[in-house]
This record gives structure tokens, sequence and C-alpha cells, in this order.
């Protein structure tokens, strides 16, 4: 590599994961549709639970900080990825870029870390029914909500941290969006070295949220076999929709993970295909399992209907 490449310097990226992309206006529009669709059900769940203080529980603040990191998940990606599809805009400028591949990044690991404080929510209300409202408290949660937001942030730091020293030898990014990957493989050094850093810290979240969340559910079915039957139905209701977005978060990212530890080579489009599953996937169904399994957002959605139809 010349010196001359090596000291590139990079205004903006161009973005090339959907050059091959047959029918890219359809693909868009419906990436489109699925985005406003996810943003108002996201937003909706969040004004409800602000709004209605009957709400304003532990495990209502829980729903509504997944709603939030729904919302900054599907944003870090979605627009970018509807311009270059349905406007063609290809080019990204570098900061824009670098900051959303900070919030990508930050927003999967905060889904990992709100699926897992839910999961421990769910356990002590089962396990200690009497005694949750003392335990788990408003503050309580609101404090580790925002411990949790502080150390995902340490998490990601390290990703704009390690880039942004770094000499880019490339303007083209072959993913669709701006991702750590993405931008590591503009740049003039090895990217193994990096791409093992980033394996480290996949699988130590990765693993120890989940892990967290198998044994909360250990715990779960431990009490569940020592209530009544009428009491078992109830906690299965009550974890159901929980399970739902845990599989539905943790699907995908496994796929991606298992398939490239085997060693299995993905093309562009499989890659870029399972990426915006991934991002879109969660962040669309989220917002409706809670809607429609759980009971107090439920009622309120039909009472603003109501409310909507007799004003009209």
């Amino acid at each position: 590599m010349s010196l001359q490449n090596a000291s590139l310097k990079i205004t903006e990226f161009i973005i090339n994961g959907f050059d091959t992309t047959q029918n890219p206006v359809l693909v868009g529009v419906i990436i489109l549709i699925i985005y406003i669709v996810a943003i108002i059900a996201n937003v909706l769940n969040i004004f409800i639970i602000v709004y209605d203080k009957k709400l304003h529980k532990p495990m209502y603040l829980l729903i509504g900080n997944l709603a939030v990191v729904d919302l900054l998940y599907t944003s870090s990606a979605s627009p970018t990825m509807i311009g270059i599809l349905v406007a063609g805009v290809k080019t990204i400028s570098y900061v824009p870029c670098l900051i959303q591949m900070f919030a990508f990044h930050l927003a999967g690991v905060m889904e990992a870390f709100a699926l897992s404080i839910m999961a421990f929510d769910r356990l002590i209300a089962i396990s200690c029914p009497f005694q949750y409202h003392s335990y788990l408290t408003n503050t309580r949660t609101l404090v580790l909500t925002y411990v949790l937001w502080i150390v995902a942030c340490g998490f990601v730091a390290v990703f704009p941290a390690t880039v942004i020293p770094l000499p880019h030898c490339y303007s083209v990014l072959r993913y669709n969006f701006c991702n750590y990957a993405a931008v590591i493989r503009t740049t003039c050094a090895d990217p193994n070295y990096f791409f093992n850093m980033v394996a480290i810290i996949t699988f130590f979240v990765s693993f120890f949220t989940f892990g967290f969340i198998c044994l909360s559910y250990f715990g779960i079915i431990y009490f569940a076999k020592l209530s009544l039957n009428n009491e078992k139905k109830k906690i299965a209701s009550t974890c159901l929709s929980h399970l739902i977005v845990v599989i539905c978060y943790y699907f995908p990212v496994s796929v991606i993970a298992v398939l490239t530890r085997l060693g299995v080579v993905l093309t562009v489009e499989a890659r870029n295909g399972l990426n915006t599953g991934a991002i879109l996937g969660p962040s669309l169904i989220n917002p409706f399992v809670y809607c429609l399994r759980t009971k107090e957002i439920r009622n309120e959605i039909i009472e603003m209907f109501r409310f909507s139809i007799r004003f009209f």
C-alpha cells in the first residue's frame, strides 16, 4: 500500500451494499413502511406509559425503555438504507457515519441489557410477589436503567476510539450502512485484530446477557412448579411476551455468529439481509407484542381509539 493511499483523507463514504439488489425501490419502500410502522408503534407505547400514571410501575418503565432502545436501533440505520434504495443517495459523510456506527452498536448492546433486566423483573415478580414493589421500586428501576446505558456506552466507545486514529485506504463500504466491520475494512490496518476484539466484546455481552436470561427463566420455572395451576397459567402468559421478544432479538444474532464461527462465508446479499432483519425485526415486533399481550396497554389503546372516534 502506497504512502499516498495510506494517508488518504476521507470526507465521505460510498455505500455499495445494495448495488446487486434487484428492485431496489421496492425493497426500499418495504423497509420504509416497516420503519414507519415501527416508529409509530414504539412512540405510541412510550406515550401511553408516560401519559397513564397507573402504568408508572417497574415493568412498564422497562417496556418503555425497550421501546426507546428499539427507536434508536431502527433509526440508526433504516434512514440510510431507505435513502440508498429509494432516493439513490449512496454517500454518507465521515462524522455522520461514525455517529451512525456508534448509535447502531449502542442500541444492539442496550437491547441485550434491556431484555436481561426485564427477565430479572419477571423473576422477582414471580419469586417474591408480595415483596416485589419493595424490592424493585420505580427509582431503583430508573437508576438501574441509567447505569446500563452508561455501561453500554462504555462498551461501544471502544469502536470509534479504535477507528478514528486509523488511516483510511478506501472510501467504499461494502455493507448497507455504517457499522464497525464496514468502517474498519476501509482502513489500511489489518482488520483481523479489530474483528477479534469485536468478537470478544460481542461474546462477552451476548453470553452473559443470554446466560442471565436463561438463569432467570430457570428460576421462574422452579417457582412456577411450586405454584397452583391457575397461577401457572398467569405466569406463562406473563413470560410469553418477553420470550417472544428474546427470540426475535437473539435468533438472527445467533445465526450470524454461528455461521461466521463455522467458517461459512456469507455473500454480501445474505449478510446485509440478516443485518437488516436483525434491525427491523425486533423494533417492529416488540411494541406489538406488548400492545397485544399486556392488558393495561391494550385497554389504553382501545380507549384512545374510542375517544378519537367520538371526537371526530
